[in-house]
């Protein structure tokens, strides 16, 4: 039985759908990674699952919970530790994980036992016992993630928990996090750093505008694609019908697999090949074409050629356009 079962949800925000028609299923035992740019949907999937907002239509079960129906069950089987850090300033590190333990009922020596076991874990002792307020983000954000477990949740729950942490920080959450589902704690990771899901997850998903478009194993994934990558450029900055007229042209040629235009970087052309051999032929048919090699690349494949054969463009060049919406959304409101 799938722990975390997300049917055809659906959710907007006013004229701004978050969430269209996604559907999940993550079995126990696992890390599940999320992958994808910020705005795709995933802290509002995460949102859903912890019960902390409805979805206009769509059914989620946790564990056999109807989550809709049972949000009290369903918040005792996980810990959720939200992408933004809410901590008590006046309190020390030691004094809130004693009263999340109280919160949770926990038996008083149980309750220290486990506060002084994620301190070891997380290293935390040398500044468990200053108030909150001195606390640095990677501090904050080990202690947000200890409180997430003291209760020892079926399922913990992450939007975005390393981002920018330092690499001390971000090393003692991966180490945690792989010795959780080490002992059968699952893990529902969201995240869009490559390196971090494809570090951790066993499975994952890739999310953009609001629905699954690729899901697997990194390494599955990857092999999906199959091939070496080249990236093609026969000028620096192409136009979209020179694109588009080079990709049919390269397209029939012997050992290639799949030709996609990355409109997002100067329309490049994205090659899956077989074979270094290859290289000779694309070579010798742009010539017969009187088209020069402006730049090639050769690599292996990695997620981000999955989520830009998924979507066309890189999930950097995603990063760059959400953040280029909200900075036009805030000039029109301070120009109203």
């Amino acid at each position: 039985m799938a722990l975390i079962e997300l049917q055809q949800l659906h959710k907007a925000y006013g004229s701004v759908n978050a969430l269209q028609g996604l559907s999940l299923s993550v079995a126990e035992g696992c890390l599940y990674g999320l992958l994808g740019p910020n705005g795709a949907g995933k802290t509002t999937t995460l949102r859903i699952l912890a019960t902390l907002l409805a979805p206009d239509r769509g059914s989620v079960r946790v564990a056999g919970i109807d989550a809709l129906e049972d949000p009290r069950a369903v918040r005792r089987a996980l810990g959720y530790v939200a992408q933004e850090v809410a901590i008590d300033k006046i309190l020390s590190g030691r004094e809130l994980m004693q009263l999340q333990g109280d919160l949770y009922h926990l038996p008083r020596l149980e309750r220290d036992h486990r506060i002084n076991d994620l301190i070891e874990r997380l290293g935390m002792g040398e500044w468990i016992d200053r108030r909150c307020g001195t606390y640095s983000g990677g501090m904050r954000r080990r202690l947000d993630l200890a409180t997430g477990l003291l209760h020892r949740p079926r399922l913990l729950v992450l939007d975005e928990p390393t981002v920018g942490l330092d690499i001390e920080s971000r090393s003692a959450i991966w180490s945690l996090l792989r010795d959780l589902v080490q002992s059968g704690t699952s893990v529902l990771l969201s995240s869009h750093y490559l390196e971090e899901v494809e570090a951790l997850a066993d499975r994952m998903a890739i999310i953009d505008a609001g629905s699954v478009i690729a899901e697997g194993s990194p390494e599955a994934l990857k092999q999906d694609l199959g091939g070496d990558r080249l990236t093609l450029r026969v000028r620096e900055f192409s136009q979209e019908d020179e694109a588009l007229m080079v990709q049919a042209m390269l397209q029939p040629v012997a050992g290639v697999r799949r030709v996609v235009i990355n409109r997002a970087q100067g329309y490049s052309l994205n090659l899956v090949i077989e074979g270094p051999e290859v290289i000779d032929r694309l070579r010798q048919r742009l010539d017969e074409e009187n088209l020069a090699v402006f730049a090639l690349a050769q690599s292996r494949p990695s997620l981000d050629d999955v989520y830009l054969q998924a979507t066309g463009r890189t999930l950097m060049d995603a990063e760059l356009a959400v953040a280029g919406r909200r900075d036009a959304k805030q000039e029109r409101r301070q120009s109203m």
